[in-house]
């Protein structure tokens, strides 16, 4: 891990639990803040920018809004408000558990900062996260609403959020931690786990590749993929992984380089 950034997403489905509204896994925000904290201080050239989802709190009013799809008028601004609300809410609970275990993790949230067309970031200061980077700070990014030039406003994915950072920040790997173990071959049975795809392999398989079972409006399983890929495809030598960090252990050994799901790669 030494003098390499990293791009960890804790995702909403890991962080809440998506089937009750508003409602935080408190207990595995604190195991995965230590977790981050232990990867921290085993790797010190180590740079880490940390995003996460919405999970319980955005996507029930997200969904509500139609927010994503773009906002125009006074009662779309109202949701546009109260997604930005609830986003904040549940990254409070994020950065409390990083803060209490010993990380200086600071909020970059993009509806104050980036500025989108059509859900693709066209300006953010990155010079404040670069700082924070060099500070020895942990930048912290989330599923946020964003000013969109085409759709007013929108939502923007943690995964749209990245695929300007690993540009802007030349990331060497992106981590998408989650619930579900990685890309299966058979999903939804669910018994053979894809361990490896590499960019020239994944057409032939893509139309076996399931969305999520749970409210999502971001995209679920397959619009991971394929965002990713997409970024592959353009930044050499990035790579990225899908994998569950529901067991202990899982996200430290991800954050060591182990490939712990699924690895995608070009």
């Amino acid at each position: 891990m030494t003098n390499e950034l990293i791009l960890l997403k804790l995702g909403g489905s890991l962080i809440t639990d998506k089937d009750k509204d508003y409602t935080p896994r408190l207990d595995k925000l604190k195991e995965l803040s230590l977790e981050i904290k232990a990867a921290q201080d085993s790797a010190p050239g180590l740079s880490l920018i940390l995003g996460h989802g919405s999970g319980s709190f955005g996507h029930v009013a997200a969904k509500k809004h139609g927010t994503r799809n773009g906002v125009h008028t006074k009662e779309q601004w109202l949701g546009f408000a109260e997604v930005r609300y609830q986003a904040a809410e549940l990254n409070r609970h994020v950065l409390q558990s990083l803060l209490e275990a010993g990380i200086p993790a600071l909020p970059f949230p993009p509806s104050a900062s980036m500025i989108s067309d059509r859900r693709k970031v066209i300006h953010h200061n990155a010079e404040t996260i670069r700082r924070a980077l060099k500070a020895g700070l942990l930048p912290v990014v989330q599923g946020d609403v964003a000013f969109d030039d085409s759709l007013g406003g929108t939502i923007l994915s943690t995964e749209d959020v990245f695929a300007f950072l690993v540009a802007e920040f030349s990331a060497s790997r992106i981590l998408l931690a989650g619930l579900e173990a990685g890309v299966w071959e058979d999903f939804p049975a669910r018994t053979r786990l894809v361990k490896q795809i590499r960019l020239a392999d994944y057409e032939a398989m893509r139309g076996g590749i399931q969305g999520s079972a749970s409210t999502d409006v971001t995209g679920g399983m397959k619009a991971k993929v394929e965002e990713m890929f997409a970024l592959i495809q353009k930044h050499k030598g990035l790579t990225a992984q899908i994998f569950a960090a529901e067991e202990p252990g899982q996200l430290t050994r991800a954050l060591r380089g182990e490939n712990v799901g699924t690895l995608l790669s070009s």
